[in-house]
């Protein structure tokens, strides 16, 4: 059977793939902007290792790397409680939560160092976090909801009606507490909308209603196999290709016969041979989301998603970060030099550039490396997601506070749309 480029790079086995191509040309001296040193993989595992068993002393109780991490806990725990209260059925509160999960995802791209949220207890929080707790806090007061006396959901006809303005008071945005993309993160929430609209299939509407992120949950009740241990079970391409669904939904980038690939960029170090074999596939945030969902999914409908392992890590600037700030990865001269305005500034580039596209596509490797190193030296089998959070995404974070006290920002700049890491 012919797979054609615009379907095979929208799937999750072509990521690994073409990235590993990046990194071959890595071990060849081939690269068009980075060199790399892997004497420095060792401090890297070790410092992976250390934050790792400093924040989860008991291996086994590692949680995935997902946007409720990011979620105060006990606030969950009230909103699933109060939703108990009120006769809110469970699979009524697993839509709720996808509802909260998916927009929450879809406005955690990067705000840029400046950027805070103050909540109501008077903590200032900023990155993911507050951009976390800004959704969430917008979720409670009906900013994604059409249904007045239904605040704490999602749906099409309220996405739709965000404006500017709206996203603006939502995450508290001034002069002073300026965001980065926040025009893009308000028209992408817009096209969810209209997307949702679009894929029926995917998201079908309950009882006439408009449709809902959470309507997810619907669409995979029916796609449960049960095994003969009666466990029931969805396989991890079922959920993908619901996600990746949502595609029209990203900014116009590379498109191949019509079809928008979303997260897919070309790569220099690569050759096009005429069937768009340059092109290196991440969908960053759209993983992100995935990871996401299938803690809510698992958790909450008891359902298992087989076939994790075809996920990748996620190539972000806290991940590829920490490869840079150990110098496993540093730029060419020329590509640094080309990146600065001036003497002393931290190189900058557009999503779409290179430097970006192959730095992208090495962390996704490296970190598939750092996981085998890391379970030799722990001697614990671990899942990529428990490898993200123990992990290398706080090593990252810790290496670039250390390096960059000022702001804690990466090493390499990427000029954000607010639709890309």
């Amino acid at each position: 059977m012919t797979v054609f480029p615009q379907d095979h790079l929208r799937t999750l086995v072509s990521i690994r793939e073409r990235c590993n191509q990046v990194y071959e040309k890595s071990k060849r001296g081939e690269l068009t902007c980075f060199d790399v040193d892997e004497s420095a993989l060792p401090a890297i595992v070790d410092h992976v290792a250390s934050t790792t068993t400093r924040r989860y002393p008991q291996l086994d109780k590692i949680p995935p790397h997902s946007r409720l991490r990011h979620f105060n806990p006990t606030q969950i725990k009230e909103l699933k409680a109060s939703w108990e209260e009120k006769g809110v059925d469970a699979v009524e509160q697993s839509r709720r939560l996808i509802d909260l999960v998916i927009v929450s995802v879809l406005v955690d791209a990067g705000a840029g160092q400046k950027w805070k949220y103050k909540t109501g207890s008077g903590e200032v929080i900023g990155r993911s976090e507050g951009l976390a707790v800004a959704s969430y806090d917008m979720f409670l007061n009906g900013y994604f909801s059409s249904a007045h006396d239904l605040p704490d959901r999602v749906d099409a006809r309220g996405l739709d009606q965000l404006t500017i303005q709206r996203m603006t008071d939502g995450f508290q945005v001034t002069d002073d507490n300026p965001m980065v993309g926040l025009e893009g993160r308000s028209n992408l929430l817009k096209r969810l909308a209209k997307v949702l609209d679009e894929q029926s299939t995917y998201f079908p509407s309950i009882n006439d209603e408009p449709r809902r992120p959470g309507n997810l949950v619907d669409y995979l009740l029916e796609s449960v196999e049960h095994e003969q241990t009666q466990a029931k079970t969805v396989r991890i391409e079922k959920l993908w290709e619901a996600v990746m669904s949502l595609g029209e939904m990203w900014p116009a980038r590379v498109q191949i016969n019509g079809v928008q690939l979303g997260d897919v960029w070309p790569c220099a170090c690569l050759t096009d041979l005429g069937n768009y074999e340059n092109l290196v596939p991440f969908h960053k945030l759209s993983q992100w989301l995935t990871y996401s969902l299938i803690e809510v999914i698992e958790s909450s409908l008891g359902i298992i998603i087989d076939g994790v392992e075809l996920m990748t890590g996620l190539p972000e600037y806290r991940n590829g970060g920490l490869l840079v700030d150990y110098g496993l990865l540093t730029l060419k001269p020329s590509e640094d030099a080309r990146g600065k305005l001036k003497s002393g500034d931290l190189p900058e580039f557009e999503g779409s550039d290179p430097v970006i596209v192959e730095w992208r596509a090495l962390t996704v490797i490296y970190l598939d490396i750092i996981k085998k190193e890391l379970e030799v030296k722990l001697g614990q089998k671990l899942d990529l997601a428990q490898i993200l959070e123990g992990g290398t995404w706080t090593a990252g974070r810790e290496i670039a506070a250390k390096l960059r006290p000022k702001d804690g920002g990466p090493p390499i700049v990427i000029k954000s749309d607010g639709t890309i890491f």
